[in-house]
């Protein structure tokens, strides 16, 4: 499988993207989560997800309207933000699930980086679509030993 890399100028650092298999655009996909699914809103944007069992993993899309800017320069930005937010914590990201992400105002784009990630983590700890973060993880069974009395 290739990899896909974006060299982020500002940064001089290499992030992968989220892969093709995790991103979905289309009016009948987008139609099937904003008529079937809830939604968690923050401040400045808003997650619509939805359960999809003819799945195996999540798909992701972004909607940065017009109205948010006028610039497809600072839209794509946002996007780009987001994607990487959702690929960044995609082994915490339990169930197929479809995700939609609308941004609501263009401070997403100056935002800095761990505040966009902070909101983002939230709204999926909110969904119940991500593990949460701050809780420790279960204990296992193959991990203790069992004591006889």
């Amino acid at each position: 499988m290739p990899v896909f890399c974006r060299r982020d100028l500002a940064t001089k650092a290499f992030h992968e993207m989220i892969h093709r298999t995790h991103r979905f655009h289309g009016r009948n996909s987008l139609r099937f989560v904003y008529k079937n699914g809830q939604t968690v809103r923050s401040a400045c944007s808003a997650l619509k997800f939805a359960a999809n069992p003819r799945r195996r993993t999540y798909r992701v899309a972004v909607v940065v309207s017009r109205k948010v800017h006028k610039s497809a320069v600072v839209r794509n930005r946002i996007r780009r933000r987001i994607y990487e937010i959702i690929r960044a914590h995609a082994a915490n990201i339990v169930g197929a699930y479809d995700m939609v992400f609308t941004a609501f105002s263009d401070q997403l784009a100056t935002m800095e980086q761990q505040e966009l990630s902070a909101t983002i983590v939230t709204q999926l700890e909110e969904a119940g679509i991500i593990k949460n973060l701050d809780e420790p993880p279960a204990p296992s069974s193959e991990n203790h030993a069992i004591v006889k009395h």
